[in-house]
This record gives C-alpha cells, structure tokens and sequence, in this order.
C-alpha cells in the first residue's frame, strides 16, 4: 500500500462574500435572494462554472440562519460564474431565472411524497454537454448534523442548467430502518491524469455529517443510471452497493473531490462537524489510502462553517479556492488556502 501524500494548509484567508445583499453579487436586489447555503462548483464545459446553493430565501427573510418557508423559499437556486480572477472574489453572472430577476428552484419537491423537507444539491459534473446533479431528498432534520434523507438521487439539463428532469428511476433510496445508505451525499470527480478508460467517480456519505466516505464509478454515457455504477469493495469494482467499503473514515459532511495538478495528488475537503472544522485529505489514487483530515478552516475563527467545495478552476498551483457556509449569516463565502506538499 503506497504512502499517502501529506498536503497542508500553509495559510488561509477570507476573500469575499459571495451571497446575499452585503456582497459583490448584491444577490437581493439582482436575484431575489438574500440568503442561501453551499455553492458547490463545477465546470460548466463552455469555459464557465456553475454554482448550486440550497435552501435559498427572500423577502421576509431576517436570519440569523435559515429563514421560513414564508420569506420567497426556493429549496435549491443556480448560478453561473464565467470570470477568472478569484483573487478578487466569486462573480456570479447570471443565475437560472423563472421570471426577470427572480432565481428559479431548479429541483421542486416530489409532487407525491408525503415527507420531504426539503431538496438540496451536494454535487455537479458537466459530461458530454449535459450537466448533472446529485441531489438529497431530505426526509426530517434531526438533531444538528443529524436529518435523514428519502433517497439520493440523479437530476440532468441538457440545456445549461435552465430546466431540470429528475428521473424516477435515477436514485439510490435509503434504507428502510437505519438510514445508512453511503450514496445519499456525493462528490463527483474525474481524473485528468487517466490514459486509458474514462470514468466519472462519485464520491459518496450516508445522510447527516458523520458517515464514512464511499466510492463507485461511472462510464460517462451512464452518470443518471444508478444500475451502471461500480462500487468500491477495498480491493475490486463490484455492482452491488453493499459491498462498498469506506475509503476515508468519517466523520465526513459535505464532500468535495478533485484533481490537484499543481500538487500532483487528490484533495478532499469536508467538514468534520464534530471537530467543528473543515479539513483537507489527500491522496495518491481516487482508491485511496487518504490521510486523516488535516486542519483547513476552524469553528473557532468561523463559528457554525459548513461546506468546504473546492472551485475547479484553482487546481494549478500551490494553492486552493474553495466556498465555505456560516449558519449565523446563513451566506456563502470565497475562500483561499496556501498548500504544501510534505
């Protein structure tokens, strides 16, 4: 078993607001939202990237934290990003619209389910011309880090992201009793470095903040069908989920996976909810072994972060850009970290 890379946080900072009114994006009065969670990135495959947010609110909203289904809640808002110079902050161009000026909801609710809180997205690929996103149909919030979710499931455009279809049949339900289904939360990833057969892995968690990190992989012409995916078991591929071993030891919370070319091994990035941090793991091969989670953004100078999802076009160098969540603002922030390769 080779030795995993040790890569390091070396220095951090704090580069802009990216949501509501008090940011660059004024995304109150630009796009009738004042406060959303995540922003999970992805090249978009036309030299843009894409931003997913969660629950999302307007007016009405007061905080601090999520606000009330009165205050213009949308379970989910998109939004596309075409500049470069993240230095200068995360500028959000345009957003999916469902009237002028207005973010649309891209995933509604299950129209026959009887519970369902809310839907959020936890992951985004481009592949082929068609955006995909994995999506958690939450079932209850529990205790802190601690809801249950209905199932994890596939939604697809095939028109840069202004509508969305969510197939029945591209899902992973939970299981009935425990609640511990491992693709209920993921991160999707590629590997720039492959020669030979292409895939698209995903990364995945069972619900809440505590579980394991899984892996299956995907050929890219079948990313929304379930039925096609490989799973992890340790030492092969298999088909069946169950078979999947973990190849990171939890507790893992929001996912991010990706390619660092400049360091020439795989990050990971996750909250760890009951350290009260967002950490950073690394590795030499998708498969792993992955390090323990090195330190990467404290509760204690951030209190109440989440998130951690790293922006797809700072892969380079010897650094990361990457968005965090705040509860209290209940906003989405640009980060930056400076990394070493031990």
């Amino acid at each position: 078993m080779a030795f995993p890379p040790l890569v390091e946080c070396t220095g951090l900072d704090l580069v802009a607001k990216v949501t509501g009114e008090d940011s660059p994006n004024l995304t109150g009065s630009r796009f009738s939202f004042l406060a959303t969670d995540l922003g999970i990135l992805w090249h978009d495959g036309e030299g843009g990237v894409l931003a997913a947010f969660g629950d999302t609110y307007g007016e009405g909203w007061e905080g601090p934290g999520a606000g009330a289904r009165t205050a213009d809640h949308r379970r989910n808002v998109l939004a596309r990003s075409t500049g470069t110079d993240l230095a200068a902050g995360l500028w959000l161009d345009e957003v999916t619209e469902d009237r002028p000026g207005h973010a649309a909801e891209i995933l509604p609710a299950d129209p026959h389910r009887r519970i369902e809180s809310t839907v959020i997205p936890t992951a985004g690929i481009a592949v082929g011309g068609v955006q995909y996103v994995h999506y958690m149909s939450v079932k209850v919030w529990g205790v802190p880090g601690g809801w249950r979710t209905n199932y994890g499931g596939i939604a697809y455009s095939r028109d840069r992201g202004m509508t969305w279809h969510k197939d029945h049949n591209a899902r992973w339900r939970n299981t009935w009793l425990r609640g511990r289904h491992p693709f209920q939360m993921g991160a999707f990833a590629t590997d720039p470095t492959a020669s030979g057969q292409d895939w698209v892995y995903l990364f995945g968690t069972r619900n809440g903040r505590f579980g394991d990190v899984h892996l299956a992989r995907v050929a890219p012409d079948s990313v929304a069908d379930p039925d096609s995916y490989e799973y992890w078991t340790g030492g092969h591929w298999s088909e069946f989920w169950r078979l999947a071993k973990p190849v990171a030891a939890g507790p893992a919370g929001e996912l991010s996976v990706a390619y660092h070319r400049g360091l020439g091994c795989w990050l990971m990035v996750h909250l760890d909810d009951r350290a009260g941090r967002i950490v950073l793991r690394s590795a030499a091969t998708v498969t792993g072994p992955w390090t323990d989670g090195q330190p990467l953004v404290s509760g204690q100078d951030y209190p109440a972060l989440y998130g951690g999802y790293l922006h797809p076009g700072a892969l380079d160098g010897d650094d990361i850009y990457f968005t965090m969540s705040q509860w209290g603002p209940y906003n989405v922030y640009l980060m930056h970290a400076d990394l070493a390769r031990q």
